[in-house]
């Protein structure tokens, strides 16, 4: 089920559960996971793709081992709001993807996350060949970080109302 906003993610998710954080490359899959309160991202890996039933296969593998219940996939945006390729081709793994899991799949604008990771890598210190290998699932904690906060947000919300 693809939700149209991440209000919409927030009311389809159980009360608990781990959700996965996407960074879709053309060449690579970024994935991060929560912890089952939505708390904190930690990167978890990247992989490599192939085509997209094996990577598919291989996502909804660490799915079920890590009992995910959401996924949230970065949504390539231009800096000025539009949508290109890149984006399109996001929505299109979506599509795919829904129809393997019944699980809850939202969209998260994941300008400068990679920026942002690199950024912090350099700060880190890593080497140019270390920051090539982490960046990507580097990139989805920072993707699925931002869909925690906001989610935590709404929760706070709705607990005060």
């Amino acid at each position: 089920m693809i939700c149209a906003s991440i209000e919409e993610f927030a009311t389809a998710l159980p009360r608990i559960g781990g959700l996965a954080g996407l960074d879709l490359g053309t060449k690579t899959l970024g994935v991060s996971i929560s912890d089952g309160l939505r708390s904190i991202s930690t990167p978890l890996r990247t992989i490599r793709r192939q085509k997209f039933t094996l990577d598919a296969a291989e996502l909804l593998k660490i799915v079920e081992e890590r009992e995910i219940v959401g996924l949230v996939l970065g949504l390539p945006m231009n800096m000025d709001g539009s949508e290109g390729p890149r984006a399109q081709s996001t929505r299109a793994f979506a599509r795919n993807l829904e129809k393997l899991t019944p699980l809850p799949i939202a969209f998260w604008d994941e300008r400068l996350s990679t920026v942002a990771a690199e950024r912090a890598m350099l700060e880190a210190d890593l080497s140019r060949k270390r920051r090539a290998e982490l960046v990507d699932h580097v990139a989805a904690g920072f993707i699925l970080q931002g869909a925690l906060d906001r989610l935590g947000h709404l929760r706070r919300q709705a607990n005060d109302g």
